[in-house]
């Protein structure tokens, strides 16, 4: 796609999504026949994630030739998101601890429902190290459980590339069929616009229009501040280490603008990976490094979700009144990093895994309620640093890595 096209996209899409946002805001509830365009265009792109994972990541893998280099690869990208999950949660705590947003704050009408309890409550060590892989690929891929998707076709690539020439001419088909998707990727983003549009409008328009979003908001406003300013700390931090250890700083951020705005706008980094993958790319990412770094992120890296999750909880303790000291806050720290690992793939849920937190620190699981009015806002925010966060790691792994970039 040429850049003036990009530039182009990019402006349409923030034009779709200012508007969905001001159309949500002054129409409210009005604006809600539209949701069907929204979830349109939101089928179209989980359309395509499938049939991308197993095409990009077998011909990534392909494309190192060496089964060796998978080994590094993984080691270092493993380690990249270890670092930088546990930066945001350490980011969190931090300002947690200097604003303290739950100070004065009302509980008595929290209430957690019950189906996010009975989700959290089967979370477990034992259930993240399972999700690794699956007795039925078509039953994972039909429910779009990616992790042993993804784990399947790492294995299935080294493989290939143990197999000589006959694993050659298998590894040029996926290369073939991944060119074929990112075609298909540049097609879909031209319906973008309309799509966030659509996507935002209706969820404002859910939450009661602009003035019902506004009562919510100030009910837990320091709260919502506390995370937003932890998100954009990190943000810009990630950016940093774009520039210095990927060597790309600003204009990678700007050639990924357009995946930022899908993931605000979906709200899920599973659905925004076909435009991340395409983003990257042309941001001058190696494209053998991203077809194993992007989608393994979408499914595990979760920066901003830890980030929320002690932000959270601390949020939490100080409204009930429960002073958390320094070894309860270390706790938090560890159980959040893990935690964000098991986020992806399970509905509301940063919700679901932040009573894995809770739970370890002994805090009344009701006071999940005090966060519902605004956690739809605040997961698009968060989404939009997860995937800033995946697309940061696909040119610092590809640097360190030893791969080249462009």
């Amino acid at each position: 796609m040429p850049q003036k096209s990009d530039i182009w996209l990019l402006w349409a899409i923030l034009f779709g999504a200012i508007a969905g946002l001001a159309c949500g805001w002054w129409f409210g509830p009005t604006m809600q026949p539209i949701g069907w365009v929204g979830d349109l265009f939101l089928d179209i792109l989980k359309m395509l994630i499938l049939p991308l994972i197993v095409a990009a990541v077998i011909s990534g893998i392909g494309g190192l030739g060496d089964i060796r280099q998978l080994g590094r690869l993984g080691g270092i990208t493993v380690g990249y998101y270890f670092c930088t999950t546990a930066l945001a949660v350490l980011v969190g705590l931090i300002l947690v601890n200097i604003i303290q947003p739950g100070v004065g704050v009302d509980t008595f009408s929290a209430d957690s429902p019950t189906d996010v309890i009975d989700a959290g409550s089967a979370t477990g060590i034992s259930d993240l190290v399972r999700s690794l892989v699956t007795p039925n690929l078509v039953d994972a891929a039909a429910n779009l459980q990616l992790l042993p998707i993804i784990v399947f076709c790492l294995l299935f690539g080294a493989a290939l590339t143990t197999l000589g020439e006959r694993g050659r001419t298998v590894v040029d088909f996926f290369n073939g069929l991944n060119e074929a998707m990112m075609k298909l990727v540049m097609w879909v983003m031209y319906l973008a616009p309309v799509g966030v549009f659509a996507l935002i409008a209706n969820t404002l328009g859910q939450a009661g229009g602009g003035a019902a979003f506004w009562q919510e908001l100030q009910a837990v406003g320091w709260y919502t501040a506390t995370v937003i300013i932890g998100l954009f700390v990190h943000f810009l931090l990630l950016l940093a280490v774009a520039g210095w250890l990927g060597g790309r700083g600003l204009d990678y951020l700007r050639a990924m603008g357009r995946a930022l705005i899908m993931a605000f706008g979906t709200g899920s980094s599973s659905a925004t990976l076909p435009i991340t993958m395409s983003a990257a790319e042309a941001g001058g990412a190696d494209p053998k490094t991203l077809r194993f770094v992007l989608p393994l992120g979408a499914t595990v890296n979760m920066d901003g979700t830890a980030l929320y999750e002690a932000v959270a909880v601390m949020f939490i303790a100080q409204a009930y009144g429960i002073d958390l000291g320094f070894t309860a806050q270390t706790l938090i720290f560890i159980t959040a990093t893990l935690a964000a690992i098991g986020a992806a793939g399970i509905p509301q849920a940063g919700l679901v895994t932040m009573v894995i937190v809770l739970s370890a620190v002994n805090l009344p699981l009701e006071g999940i309620g005090l966060l519902l009015a605004v956690d739809w806002f605040l997961d698009r925010c968060r989404t939009t640093v997860n995937v800033w966060g995946d697309s940061v790691g696909a040119v610092v792994v590809g640097r360190l890595s030893g791969q080249t970039t462009r």
